[in-house]
């Protein structure tokens, strides 16, 4: 079988992202932060306010923010005291005001199983059907008495005795978060299960993975001995060694900025249109420039599917969740709904978010509901314009000074000598650089250099030239912020 899945691993600054392409199309895209409080993640804290009215638990994790933990009979959390020390996982992250929502059920999650202490059985992925291999299983699987095991669908592909391995290394990590929690009297983080590196390296890299490239050797020692341990994973590791960041070097970079734009072009000349509210995501679907035949009954089916295939792929490629709102192009036939459906279905089929799609309503409209599990890729890359009295985005300063970083490093590269950048970028960043060019400077690789930067007006994107000739060296004297 030919491999057609790349995934690039890029760490710059303070910032880690990863694309998966699948067929040289993006596919993924996760971006993590350094210090982000992300799901999985484990902590110990302590009970700071409980509200009965709402079945809830304000949990202190050491964080900014206060956790909040739902209070349920099945998670016997029922009887929860103020001031009393608990281990917590995160399973939402935080949003707006809101801090991120805990659970007192904790897992330990690998490639093949999970160590799960909201009960002591073994559970199966539904997706293994087989009855005799699911008596085999079993059968033995060797489970730790104090804890359940849940089995995961990467399982079929190995021997039991590597499982068994596997649990026995989960379990080993669940000890020992309880004994940092017994000999700490501190809250705050105990395990981090990885961040997105091993959530990808577990659920993403399969047999059709072709090719890892990664540009941080942290990152690259770690992949390496993550993927020569496991006996189901056989792709090529590559270190990316060039001064140009890795997502720019393979024309990534775009790619990503793209999902800024709320239209997504579709093949057959249609679109959709990609809104968020306060409540939930709206997609609009549109014919566009579908125009060409005289049969509109046929021009919305060839719209609709096409647009049920892209829907699914921007919706993970965008990571959004939530109530998300599909409006169709009105149709009539029942067997054409159902086409679009399936699409629907098929498509979050193995996505690691719960998603639910709900059938047609009365006004043609679908609705899907998706687990939230980290930030929308918006929210990582675009922030709330001050200078707008609505609610305007703006591309954020620290994914600016990585894109601008990307063009200096690429100057540099073509030209070596003194370095002399000229920048033209919006005033809406102005306050924001001048307040501490060092800082800026350094984002964007000129630490030993000079900076110039005119603030324009009404600029989306960014300038950058790099200057060499002395006149007009002195004719920007009056921009020089730094060196």
């Amino acid at each position: 079988m030919f491999l057609l899945k790349q995934i690039y691993v890029e760490r710059c600054r303070k910032t880690l992202r990863i694309a998966v392409k699948q067929d040289g199309k993006l596919e993924q895209c996760f971006i993590e932060e350094d210090n982000d409080i992300c799901s999985g993640q484990i902590y110990k804290g302590i009970v700071k306010n409980i509200v009965p009215a709402i079945k809830c638990a304000f949990v202190d994790i050491g964080e900014t923010k206060s956790a909040y933990l739902y209070m349920d009979s099945k998670l016997n959390n029922l009887n929860l005291r103020k001031g009393e020390e608990l281990l917590v996982e995160i399973i939402k992250e935080a949003s707006g005001s809101k801090g991120p929502k805990v659970s007192n059920a904790i897992t330990v999650p690998g490639r093949y199983a999970v160590i799960m202490t909201s009960h002591k059985e073994i559970e199966i992925s539904k997706k293994i059907t087989d009855k005799e291999y699911i008596n085999n299983l079993k059968g033995s699987i060797l489970k730790p008495e104090d804890v359940g095991v849940m089995i995961r669908t990467n399982a079929l592909k190995v021997d039991f005795e590597t499982v068994n391995i596997e649990i026995k290394k989960l379990y080993d990590i669940y000890k020992n978060i309880i004994s940092k929690s017994k000999n700490s009297n501190l809250r705050g983080m105990l395990y981090n299960a990885g961040g997105a590196i091993a959530k990808v390296l577990r659920d993403r890299v399969d047999e059709e993975t072709a090719e890892i490239i990664v540009n941080d050797k942290k990152d690259f020692d770690y992949i390496k001995e993550y993927v020569e341990s496991k006996k189901d994973i056989n792709c090529k590791l590559s270190f990316h060694d060039n001064v140009i960041n890795l997502m720019d070097y393979y024309g990534i970079e775009q790619e990503i900025l793209e999902l800024t734009n709320k239209e997504v072009k579709l093949e057959c000349g249609g679109f959709i249109v990609i809104d968020k509210t306060e409540a939930l995501y709206a997609i609009d679907v549109n014919s566009g420039k579908n125009v060409k035949g005289r049969d509109i009954a046929r021009t919305a089916v060839v719209t609709n599917l096409e647009a049920a295939r892209e829907v699914v792929r921007q919706i993970k490629l965008r990571n959004l969740s939530g109530i998300i709102v599909v409006d169709f192009i009105d149709i009539s036939d029942i067997s054409i709904k159902r086409k679009i459906l399936n699409i629907l279905e098929e498509g979050f089929k193995n996505d690691k978010n719960k998603t639910v799609v709900y059938p047609f309503t009365e006004l043609n409209l679908v609705q899907i509901a998706r687990r939230r599990k980290g930030k929308s890729i918006c929210e990582y890359i675009q922030e709330k314009c001050e200078f707008c009295s609505g609610n305007g985005k703006q591309l954020s300063l620290r994914y600016m000074k990585n894109l601008i970083g990307n063009k200096v490093a690429r100057c540099l590269n073509d030209h070596s000598g003194e370095k002399n950048i000229y920048i033209e970028i919006d005033k809406r960043y102005k306050e924001r650089i001048l307040t501490d060019t060092k800082t800026f400077a350094a984002d964007i690789g000129v630490e030993d250099g000079n900076i110039y930067i005119d603030f324009k007006d009404n600029m989306r994107f960014f300038k950058v030239e790099l200057v060499v000739f002395e006149d007009k060296i002195e004719k920007l004297s009056q921009f020089k912020i730094y060196g």
